[in-house]
């Protein structure tokens, strides 16, 4: 008796003739996992509707498996796998839905429904592939060639029987003859092929009249490994592999498999674009700050007041705090960026304004560097620049040389920024101090933010922490 017989007998509610179907199926796995480079599986609900079980398993052979055992007779719980017990309730294609596997790896899952005679869901064929990146891909792809002769075998047992697995494959399969005649194609392939403006059915044409990307039956057929290549047909994107067929050390067939990469290439198009737009557009706020950066420095040298030039020096400190945020989005074309970068710019602008060639006063940065959003960033580089400007203006009163230390905390809900220096220190209330910048600091982090904010200042320094909400 089969391992699947005894779990759908054992778990679930099939008869036998459900359960024969499945294992003429579960025969056909590991061709279907070499050609989808994927793990792939059959589950069936068992009698508790919350749980499906794995009843047959298979592993690619030309890459690596995200499996280091068997899970066949383990379950498939709802929390874990939503679109297998999903597919198996409702009968509908479950595409691209995060789970959890039994050895708690996130991978992405494309279920398909199996159905008998009677059009009754007893099954689903899962294929998994990682998200993860870890997985190491680089096996030699000439490694199908070593089970060239096995997948033939499973491929004629199974081509003709009804609700064949390739049914249930978001690709399409045609098998060719050592004529170059279709002699078979799967529904997907049917599909593919109306789209491309064939009127009448593919089976029974020559290889000449369905290749794509202009490949001679001939250069295909006498090679023994596997051809992959792209070709754009039209409005189309489609990745087309060939396998051949061996039996008894001879080439009988030819395996081609085609994959419609049109909406991922559009997609990849859009985010380009995207990606150009957000550029452009970072790029002329920048450009449009330092213009109005630059014609308060023109006003400020019209003044003659001391006080009133040093108003104007504080506002363009912030607006090119401001500006150094979409400087690096420019950069790198994206709505988010390192808030280290930001830092490090903001501690280089800021030195190179406010300390004199006498003063020693160095400026370190430490801690963790992650990724923020725009508007995030750009707050963050006002009220750094705010505190760092305080500190070198008031904490080093009568000293030649000091430290100021900027640490970055990443947290799991909120993170911290805390900004310490060994200077002389001030009164956080005296107005003296640059009641304005601390003012803006405070409001930022309170209504910008969404933080706290505390200063402690004596003769030993200052310290300033607020944090940030993820």
């Amino acid at each position: 008796m089969s391992i699947l017989r005894e779990l759908c007998r054992e778990h679930t509610n099939l008869n036998n003739e459900d359960i024969i179907l499945l294992e003429k199926i579960a025969v056909s796995l590991p061709m279907i996992a070499d050609l989808v480079r994927a793990d792939v599986f059959i589950d069936c609900i068992t009698k508790d509707p919350s749980a499906a079980i794995v009843v047959a398993e298979a592993k690619p052979n030309v890459c690596d498996s995200m499996y280091k055992d068997s899970v066949v007779g383990q379950l498939a719980l709802r929390k874990n796998e939503p679109a297998a017990v999903r597919t198996l309730e409702t009968g509908t294609i479950t595409r691209d839905l995060k789970a959890l596997t039994q050895e708690n790896m996130d991978v992405n899952q494309n279920v398909a429904p199996i159905r008998n005679n009677e059009n009754k869901v007893i099954g689903v064929l899962i294929m998994e592939q990682d998200i993860t990146g870890k997985l190491n891909k680089s096996r030699h792809m000439e490694m199908l060639t070593e089970t060239n002769e096995q997948l033939t075998r499973t491929l004629m047992s199974f081509m003709n029987v009804e609700n064949s697995l390739t049914y249930h494959i978001d690709d399409a399969i045609l098998l060719f003859n050592k004529d170059g005649i279709a002699v078979y194609a799967n529904p997907k392939a049917e599909s593919l092929y109306m789209k491309l403006g064939y009127k009448n059915s593919i089976f029974g044409m020559h290889h000449g009249n369905l290749a794509l990307g202009g490949n001679l039956f001939e250069r295909v057929f006498s090679k023994e490994s596997i051809e992959d290549f792209e070709a754009n047909i039209g409005e189309m994107s489609l990745q087309i592999k060939y396998v051949a067929i061996n039996q008894d050390d001879k080439i009988t067939g030819l395996v081609m498999m085609i994959k419609d990469n049109t909406d991922f290439k559009e997609q990849e198009r859009e985010l380009i674009s995207k990606s150009v737009a957000i550029k452009e557009i970072h790029h002329r706020v920048k450009n449009n700050i330092q213009t109005i950066a630059s014609l308060l420095r023109l006003q400020s040298r019209r003044v003659e007041s001391e006080y009133v030039k040093k108003i104007f020096e504080d506002s363009i400190s912030r607006i090119m705090s401001i500006a150094v945020t979409h400087e690096i989005l420019a950069q790198k074309g994206l709505d988010e960026v390192d808030l280290k970068d930001i830092l490090f710019r903001i501690k280089e602008n800021t030195l190179f304004y406010k300390v004199a060639n006498e003063r020693k006063i160095i400026v370190r940065i430490k801690g963790d560097s992650f990724i923020v959003d725009s508007d995030t960033a750009t707050s963050i580089a006002l009220v750094v620049n705010e505190l760092l400007h305080n500190a070198l203006e008031h904490g080093f009163k009568g000293k030649t040389n000091g430290v100021v230390e900027i640490n970055i905390q990443k947290g799991h809900m909120y993170s911290k920024v805390i900004v310490i220096d060994n200077g002389s220190g001030f009164s956080i209330y005296d107005k003296s101090t640059d009641s304005l910048g601390l003012n803006l600091v405070k409001s930022i982090v309170k209504d910008k933010l969404r933080g706290n904010l505390s200063i402690n200042s004596d003769t030993n320094g200052t310290t300033v922490v607020f944090d940030f909400k993820n």
